[in-house]
């Protein structure tokens, strides 16, 4: 009978050489889509940069989209206003087509470029592997078990090999033989990255297994929050669409509009506080319009429940934003090592099986 000792080396062997493949490949995407804004702004400065775009105001923003959106209103799947890269408008299609717009003047700058429909393509790689309805499942489990089994047995190990010795536990042998090396490397990377890994892999996780973290996360609405006592409002007025476009205001900005798909659906508004990358939390807010004029306010940050509250900030801290540019680049940093400790626990594998 095995004890309990060797069931947990053999779930972290196994996990490893399994989920590990996964978790390694969505590092891999996740690392190089954390400089998605940059790499694409800087090959399409084209289609999404204009000149001095913190003198354009609100106003004029959505000036722009109503102009735009009365023109060419009855084939507009989305649009989406200037955001983290992107400081022009981009309207997406019903025959899947994009466009990017001036925000001053309405000029057709192009279509969508190879290279933002590359990181696209990446981000759902990222999260599905490429794999139609299933995908999403498999990176989702994988994310859960990395961060509940895998690094959990890892870290059991090496307090079993050095507790008693944690300097030998921090240390890499950089000058012993290969297989010794691998295991050296393995055990150090793990252990010095197992809080950023963790992290990564539970709010990775929650993109999947969204409703099961949101009830998990009303637990914090038993806490007081002073501002929880004002209940989102609900407009019974009759408002038109641009009525919900000129009522802009100081709290946020409007990010993307989504149209009906029907003549039963409605408009979505969403809106973010900062229309570009800073660090902090991600404050949020979105309204729904019917297409007979009610409107409704859906969420709003700053009248949002805890659990809701708490939800809004899986995204920037996922992907760094929350830490600023330390952040990005930690986890930029981070999301190399699932491949390296995938590489390195196959050859200490590898090197136990010919001895054996």
């Amino acid at each position: 009978m095995l004890s309990l000792n060797k069931i947990i080396r053999k779930t972290h062997l196994w996990l490893g050489l399994t989920c590990g493949l996964v978790a390694s490949f969505s590092g891999l995407t996740g690392a190089l889509y954390v400089w998605q804004p940059e790499i694409t702004a800087l090959l399409n400065p084209h289609l999404l940069k204009v000149k001095s775009i913190s003198d354009i105001d609100e106003a004029t923003i959505l000036k722009s989209v109503a102009t735009l959106t009365e023109n060419i209103k009855d084939s507009i799947d989305k649009i989406y206003l200037p955001y983290r890269e992107q400081q022009t408008i981009s309207i997406l299609f019903k025959n899947g087509k994009t466009n990017y717009y001036h925000p001053v003047n309405q000029d057709l700058l192009g279509s969508k470029s190879t290279s933002i429909s590359f990181f696209e393509n990446l981000l759902n790689l990222h999260r599905t592997l490429g794999i139609p309805k299933i995908g999403n499942y498999i990176v989702g489990t994988s994310a859960v078990l990395f961060f509940l089994f895998i690094l959990t047995s890892g870290i059991y190990i090496w307090w079993k090999m050095f507790a008693h010795n944690f300097r030998k536990g921090f240390k890499i042998k950089w000058k012993s033989k290969k297989k010794k090396f691998n295991f050296s490397l393995h055990k150090v990377l793990g252990i010095y990255f197992f809080t950023p890994l963790f992290v990564i892999a539970f709010t990775g996780a929650y993109f999947t297994y969204n409703t099961f973290y949101k009830s998990a996360l009303k637990f914090f609405d038993e806490f007081k929050n002073t501002q929880v006592n004002e209940t989102i409002k609900t407009s019974e007025d009759f408002l038109e669409f641009s009525d919900v476009l000129n009522n802009s205001n100081e709290t946020y900005a409007l990010r993307a509009i989504y149209f009906p798909k029907d003549s039963t659906s409605d408009y979505r508004f969403r809106y973010i506080k900062d229309r570009f990358i800073i660090a902090g939390f991600r404050k949020t807010k979105e309204v729904e319009l019917s297409l007979d004029g009610k409107k409704t306010t859906l969420s709003n940050f700053k009248f949002d429940t805890n659990s809701k509250r708490i939800a809004a900030q899986f995204y920037p801290i996922h992907i760094g934003e929350i830490a600023g540019l330390f952040g990005r680049v930690l986890v930029f940093i981070s999301g190399l090592v699932p491949i390296l400790l995938f590489i390195t626990g196959f050859k200490v594998y590898k090197a136990k099986g010919k001895r054996a």
